[in-house]
């Protein structure tokens, strides 16, 4: 690692292996307890059961990436269990914890939100699988945006433009990379925010993340 560089270990991956060793412990103790006689069957089912549970969650915070981000001087590289994504600090315009209006209340959103100045630099570093896999984990968000707009008429023809190329400048993207693109630009218009890290991704406070980007992109800044 760089002196200047700053890894982030997501705080969803912790206690994965323990998870799995109860997990484990569970289903022998289940099953052990199935051969013993049809008067152990109830809590054989439920020891089954809850070994089943634990081994899926320990098996979903194993597979997720030792290090979630990575800040250096040049600007941040998301990790996912699917891909990367690099964005460079001259790229990014304002990051913050995204916000939504429900009813009189203003509610924050689970992520951190970050706004773009060109998508095209980053459909040019994104992995295939990580941005299929965000269009479908972003549905949470598209229902939200709905949520947001009164003209639903608008996000219905925001929605259908993901089907055709992404244009920008004289950059031409088609498939999933246009899908994502489009994607993206309609969280901009609804939500502020173009890119989303959720915070199981991080290893501290939402603030005090969302402070730390701040200052490794002024340092980027004045460094330059």
């Amino acid at each position: 690692m760089k002196d200047n560089e700053i890894l982030i270990k997501p705080v969803i991956k912790r206690n994965g292996l323990t998870f799995s060793v109860f997990g484990s412990i569970g289903v022998v103790c289940g099953m052990s307890l199935f051969l013993l006689g049809s008067e152990f069957f109830a809590p054989g089912i439920i020891c089954f059961a809850l070994g089943i549970i634990a081994l899926v969650l320990g098996f979903f915070k194993l597979a997720e990436p030792e290090v979630s981000l990575k800040l250096s001087s040049e600007g941040f590289t998301y990790f996912h269990r699917r891909g990367q994504v690099s964005v460079s600090w001259d790229n990014v315009q304002r990051m913050d914890q995204p916000r939504v209006t429900q009813g009189i209340d203003t509610v924050s959103l689970p992520y951190i939100g970050v706004k773009i100045k060109q998508m095209s630099p980053v459909l040019e570093t994104i992995s295939l699988r990580l941005a299929a896999g965000l269009l479908t984990e972003q549905r949470p968000l598209l229902m939200t945006a709905s949520t947001q707009d009164e003209d639903l008429s608008v996000l219905e023809n925001q929605m259908s433009a993901e089907f055709t190329p992404f244009i920008e400048d004289n950059d031409r993207f088609k498939g999933v990379l246009a899908m994502f693109g489009h994607r993206s630009k309609l969280l901009g218009n609804h939500l502020g925010y173009h890119l989303y890290i959720s915070t199981d991704a991080l290893d501290r406070p939402v603030n005090e993340f969302i402070a730390l980007m701040n200052k490794s992109k002024q340092a980027a800044v004045v460094g330059a």
